[in-house]
């Protein structure tokens, strides 16, 4: 995108409340990422985003162990998912958010090849326990309605141009 930027990592804790939609979720947890950054923040725009993947009503985030982002990915496997990502912006201490949402079909998988795909890729830092621009998803995705971009964790189309619109507000 042609954008100067520096990465600064905060713990933040990702926990949200239970009676919020999908959607809501990805930009509640994006929202406390740049609290977390509020006070110290001067002139600079800051990005938080938080991406969630969504199957059947249930909530997908970073799995615990092998063991759950192997189950995590035998739940996927043969089925469309949603892959949500909220976005917040900080800047001139207001707040200005967005998400995007794209549906992923994934082909049915053999489990060894998903067993395979945890032990070499180790994905426990990923919503729904796969990359898309990994192994997993180079062979495994039918199609995809929406943003790749989106699916990888940051739509950045959809960025660009809320950055555009920004100090317009």
């Amino acid at each position: 995108m042609d954008i100067d930027f520096r990465i600064v990592l905060k713990e933040v804790d990702e926990s949200y409340p239970d009676n919020l939609m999908p959607e809501e979720i990805a930009v509640y947890i994006a929202e406390k990422k740049a609290y977390a950054f509020d006070e110290t923040v001067g002139d600079e725009i800051v990005l938080t985003a938080d991406t969630i993947v969504c199957i059947d009503g249930l909530i997908l985030g970073k799995p615990e162990n092998a063991e759950h982002a192997i189950e995590m990915l035998q739940m996927l496997s043969g089925k469309m998912h949603k892959v949500i990502t909220g976005v917040c912006l900080l800047y001139k201490h207001k707040y200005h958010s967005f998400y995007d949402v794209s549906e992923v079909y994934f082909s049915k998988l053999a489990d060894e090849e998903i067993i395979s795909y945890v032990n070499k890729y180790q994905p426990f830092d990923k919503a729904g326990s796969y990359g898309i621009q990994e192994r997993i998803g180079l062979i495994g995705i039918e199609r995809i309605n929406g943003s790749y971009t989106n699916v990888v964790g940051l739509p950045t189309e959809k960025l660009y141009r809320e950055l555009i619109n920004l100090d317009q507000d």
